[in-house]
């Protein structure tokens, strides 16, 4: 990491990976019930949102101990939206199969931040 510094957020294919999920999750939750609208669909939505602003939040600290701890709330929110999800597909909200992509696209994020995790562990 410190060879290839990261001079802005935007730059991580995981913050631009993030911003791809909450768009998915919008596109999603629109169609949930719109009595669903201030409880599950909002906290859905919040922990989608979380996970690139907490990316780049990390990343303009320009502190690698600092960015760590941010990356780990993501993964936090990552597994928050995870069980969300899961929820709303039990509830019959959405879809199995948008669960199933949205899951996919969730272990790739969570993958990713692990890997940047290490890389920013052992520069440090």
């Amino acid at each position: 990491m410190s060879e290839q510094k990261i001079r802005y957020y935007k730059d991580l294919k995981i913050w631009q990976k993030g911003i791809s999920l909450v768009k998915d999750v919008y596109g999603i939750t629109n169609k949930m019930p719109r009595e669903e609208g201030y409880g599950l669909t909002n906290q859905i939505r919040r922990s989608a949102v979380s996970i690139p602003s907490n990316i780049a939040e990390g990343q303009a600290r320009q502190h690698a101990k600092e960015f760590k701890q941010f990356l780990y709330v993501a993964l936090g929110s990552l597994a928050e939206l995870e069980t969300q999800l899961v929820i709303a597909e039990q509830l019959k909200y959405i879809r199995g199969e948008d669960l199933r992509s949205l899951s996919d696209k969730i272990i790739e994020i969570r993958k990713m931040i692990s890997g940047l995790i290490s890389r920013l562990t052992a520069d440090h």
